[in-house]
């Protein structure tokens, strides 16, 4: 089989970017006057949630040092639903893998999956992490952006890890069934807005990040303001996101998924593949190559299933535990299958070249991406080389030259 040549493409985003991230959480957070709030001593429990923030380690200490200046007690609670493969221990390591620690944050991690009711929406039960419903207040940290698996004006959030997060997996559970009776965008704000009025929240810190995976804003905002904030920072966010610069591709390579990139593996606003109830039209995407999975994904490769094809070496590392349970909870069994799998990179490439209809595999539409999160930089088919051209945000890094493989068969690093 004839492959196209590929070529490197440097795509440029508009957006921007804060470089003293511990200044600007103090400016937002001494905005709130919460001194007046407090008093010296009470403990703060801080959310911190699985998925793969930039910067979420200097974040988070930056909110811990900040209630400390406060003569406040805070405490970081892991906050994520059924990651982790659903153990405290496992929740302890998730947070690990991206530097919180009780030594690099100067406080305690408290991890557990006790949970206890403070209320209801719908006849649902509404939970609350054990140790956060303990504290004296709740401090949320949060990242806002566009949900993988639904549309609204609230999605990825503070509602969500109020809801979600602060829920563990027995929350997480309940409300991923209620969101499918019902619809995601309607339960998750309903659950946050219970644990708002039940809870002792303090404030939330929402963060939005631009399209190079940087942190572009913080804002600290009080119980009251939360719904309008967080939809304003969504608004931001979904305009700063990342995307693939083409509607029509024959291939995608995805060279790793996971858990730190996304809840879904891989985010589904980029690979145009969406789950449950969200609905995208672009980009069509006719088959999908994915290659890896994340070491911090602890071998939970949930969303592989939105792949036509995938490799050995992946499957390998598969935790089906892990998987199968954090599919189990939220009640997307499809997340959990397992794609075609084949020993080398080329092999899959071939078969998925073989499935794209009468197109010539020479003249197939493919770009590979090293994942979902980074899109600055991706490998561009020559098929597509007039577009580029054309296209103001893209410029060529390298020149078409035949596709490399190693002497086992795979492809390069990224």
């Amino acid at each position: 089989m004839v492959f196209p040549r590929m070529f490197r493409v440097k795509q440029r985003f508009e957006g921007p970017m804060l470089h003293d991230i511990p200044a600007a959480i103090r400016e937002t957070m001494r905005g709130l006057h919460l001194q007046d709030k407090v008093k010296p001593g009470e403990s703060v429990a801080v959310t911190a949630g699985s998925r793969g923030i930039a910067n979420i380690d200097r974040i988070t200490r930056a909110v811990v040092d900040e209630l400390k200046a406060l003569g406040l007690s805070p405490f970081i609670v892991p906050t994520m639903g059924s990651h982790g493969g659903a153990t405290a221990e496992g929740q302890r390591k998730v947070l690990e893998h991206y530097g919180i620690t009780e030594a690099s944050m100067g406080c305690p991690v408290r991890s557990s999956m006790e949970v206890v009711q403070i209320g209801e929406v719908k006849g649902i039960p509404v939970f609350c992490d054990r140790n956060v419903w303990g504290a004296d207040h709740i401090a949320v940290v949060a990242r806002i952006k566009a949900h993988t698996d639904f549309q609204g004006e609230i999605e990825s959030g503070l509602f969500k890890m109020m809801a979600i997060g602060l829920g563990k997996q027995r929350g997480a559970e309940h409300y991923h069934r209620a969101g499918h009776h019902y619809n995601y965008a309607e339960i998750f704000p309903l659950v946050g807005k219970t644990v708002l009025e039940k809870a002792r929240i303090l404030f939330g810190l929402g963060i939005a990040e631009n399209a190079y995976e940087q942190t572009a804003r913080v804002q600290a905002l009080l119980p009251k303001d939360f719904e309008e904030g967080e939809k304003a920072l969504l608004r931001d966010a979904k305009a700063w996101m990342a995307r693939l610069p083409f509607d029509v591709l024959e291939l995608l390579i995805v060279d790793e998924m996971g858990k730190n990139i996304s809840g879904s593996g891989m985010d589904t606003n980029v690979i145009g593949r969406p789950f449950v109830q969200k609905v995208l039209d672009r980009p069509k995407v006719r088959r999908l190559f994915v290659r890896d999975v994340t070491p911090e994904s602890e071998g939970n490769a949930v969303g592989v299933g939105m792949a036509d094809m995938t490799t050995r070496r992946l499957v390998d590392k598969i935790n089906y535990q892990a998987m199968h349970m954090n599919a189990i909870t939220s009640g997307v069994p499809e997340g959990a299958r397992v794609p075609m799998a084949f020993e080398t990179d080329r092999e899959a490439i071939q078969v998925a070249l073989g499935m794209i209809g009468l197109t010539p595999p020479e003249q197939a539409r493919i770009v590979r991406i090293k994942n979902t999160l980074h899109l600055a930089e991706l490998d561009v088919s020559e098929p597509l080389l007039s577009e580029v051209k054309a296209h103001e945000r893209l410029s060529l890094v390298t020149q078409p030259a035949p596709l490399v493989f190693d002497t086992q068969g795979n492809l390069p690093p990224f």
